[in-house]
């Protein structure tokens, strides 16, 4: 009988998860089924239930119910309880298993697709949102020396303070400090806001790592005429999904294929 998973979101229709998790089930072999579905704002709850009923073995979580899913998890793990927040679940008789991808996918992509070791480098964090606090933790695990900036100086501080050794604070703070590593965990994408980073916070041969995909952000352009080199956030979305796979099937798919199929 083939599995049933799905993502669950509100919106959802623009999502490519379904397409990248047929293209991990070609490739490894597994019979499974993804779809995409719509929440109402006000019944996630009733939805999780629903597919549980109905025999599904997993679900991944997209905004705005990453929180949510946090609280409907019976089981939930540490790299989920550093974020606050739950993107992959799993059903089971006994309950729900909760986790969270994104800042797996988010090192592996820089890792192992861009090929920038972050053991050592100095990063900076930009936001304090819930695309944030997926990722403080594997950062860290990485290696990496983090600090945090955010509009609203406290809301970074707030997110820094469980974190042994990790500054959080405004953007004013950054001037005359360089940064090997900058991730955009900030929406200002989406509203092509100017990115109120300083001049020559880029280290020599920095990378500019941006969530969003599929645009070129403010931030994307500031940091090429500053000289860093420029990684969208595609490669974090198929890594953090192909996160998920492994946890629902034990089977870790190759990304690459997927990348370039997605990129074309």
């Amino acid at each position: 009988m083939t599995d049933r998973y799905a993502v669950i979101g509100n919106p959802i229709s623009h999502s490519k998860s379904p397409l990248i998790h047929a293209l991990f089930a070609k490739q490894t072999g597994q019979d499974i089924s993804y779809e995409a579905i719509e929440a109402p704002l006000d019944g996630f709850a009733a939805t999780i239930e629903r597919l549980r009923s109905e025999s599904y073995k997993g679900c991944n979580v997209t905004v705005p119910f990453k929180f949510e899913a946090y609280k409907c998890a019976s089981d939930i793990s540490e790299r989920a309880k550093a974020a606050q927040a739950v993107n992959t679940l799993c059903f089971s008789e006994t309950g729900i298993e909760g986790d969270n991808t994104d800042g797996a996918g988010l090192v592996r992509d820089i890792e192992q697709n861009i090929g920038t070791s972050l053991a050592g480098k100095n990063v900076l964090l930009m936001g304090a949102g819930g695309a944030s606090y997926g990722v403080v933790l594997p950062l860290l695990n990485a290696g990496a020396s983090l600090t945090i900036a955010n509009r609203t100086a406290s809301k970074a501080v707030e997110l820094a303070a469980p974190f042994s050794g990790v500054t959080g604070g405004s953007y004013e703070n950054l001037t005359e400090l360089q940064f090997d590593v900058v991730v955009n965990a900030t929406s200002a994408g989406l509203t092509d806001s100017a990115v109120p980073l300083p001049e020559g916070i880029f280290a020599p041969g920095a990378l500019a790592y941006d969530m969003m995909y599929g645009r070129e952000t403010p931030f994307m352009t500031f940091a090429r005429e500053q000289g860093a080199q420029v990684a969208d956030g595609l490669g974090m979305l198929i890594e953090q999904a192909a996160e998920a796979f492994f946890i629902w099937r034990g089977v870790r798919p190759d990304t690459r294929p997927v990348i370039a199929a997605l990129r074309g």
